[in-house]
C-alpha cells in the first residue's frame, strides 16, 4: 500500500499545510484525531482509540476500539496498524505540542518506523521532522526557511553540511550542542553524518511543500 496520514489529538488553528497530501493518503485517526481530521477537511478511513481524547467510532469508518488501560499510546497503536497493513509511508500530524511525554514519544516513533522499513515524517504548521540514521541525506530545496540537525545519540561523527548558508565539516557534534540549529538553505542541501542518529528538522514554512518529497 501507499501512504498513511495519521492524525493525533493536538489541534492547530491552520491546517493548510496538509493540502499537498489531500487525496493522496489513507487517513488513520488516533482517538481524538478523528475530530481533527474532519476539522482539517479530511474524511477518516480508520479510527483507532480508547475514547479518552474525545474520539469515537464513526458510522462507515473502520474502527479498532482499544481499552483505556493498555501498554501503548493510541498514536503508537495507529502507527502499528499502518505498519501491519503494509503501508510504505507514515505521515504523522496533530501530534506535536501539548503533553511533552506524548510529544517526545511521538518523535521516537520516527525511529521505530525506520527500523520497520517505513519512511516517516511528522508535519505540523511550522515543522517537518524526520529521523536520519546516518549517511548522506539531500533535503528538498523549497518549503522551509530553516533546517537543523538534532543529535539523538551522544555524538555524531564526521558531520558535513553542503549547500547551507553555514557550511560545516567537523569531526563531531555532541547531543545538547546547538551548533547545527538554525541553518538556512543556500541551494541544494546535503547532510552527511559518518555515524550517529539524529532528527532532521525543517522549520518555518515559507511556501508550499512538494508532496513528492514526502510520498
Amino acid at each position: 500500500m501507499g501512504a498513511a496520514l495519521i492524525f493525533g489529538s493536538i489541534s492547530y488553528e491552520d491546517w493548510t499545510f496538509l493540502e499537498p497530501l489531500r487525496g493522496r493518503c489513507t487517513v488513520i485517526c488516533a482517538d481524538g484525531g478523528v475530530r481533527l481530521a474532519e476539522e482539517a477537511g479530511f474524511s477518516p478511513d480508520v479510527y483507532i482509540g480508547d475514547g479518552d481524547s474525545g474520539g469515537m467510532p464513526h458510522t462507515g469508518v473502520a474502527s479498532v476500539v482499544l481499552p483505556a488501560e493498555k501498554d501503548l499510546t493510541d498514536l503508537q497503536a495507529a502507527y502499528e496498524y499502518v505498519r501491519d497493513h503494509g503501508f510504505r509511508t507514515a505521515v504523522f500530524t496533530a501530534c506535536t505540542g501539548g503533553r511533552q511525554d506524548h510529544h517526545l514519544a511521538n518523535l521516537a516513533l520516527l525511529e521505530r518506523a525506520w527500523e520497520d522499513g517505513l519512511q516517516a515524517f511528522i508535519l505540523d504548521p511550522w515543522n517537518e521532522i524526520r529521523y536520519h540514521p546516518g549517511g548522506p541525506l539531500r533535503l528538498p530545496e523549497r518549503g522551509y526557511r530553516y533546517f537543523a540537525i538534532l543529535p539523538m545519540d551522544r555524538r555524531l561523527q564526521n558531520v558535513r553540511i553542503t549547500g547551507g548558508k553555514y557550511p560545516l565539516d567537523v569531526p563531531e557534534v555532541r547531543r545538547g550542542d546547538s551548533l547545527t540549529v538554525s541553518n538556512e538553505p543556500a541551494g541544494a542541501v546535503t547532510i552527511t553524518i559518518g555515524a550517529g542518529a539524529s532528527w532532521i528538522v525543517r522549520s518555518e514554512r515559507n511556501g508550499p511543500v512538494d508532496w513528492r518529497t514526502l510520498l
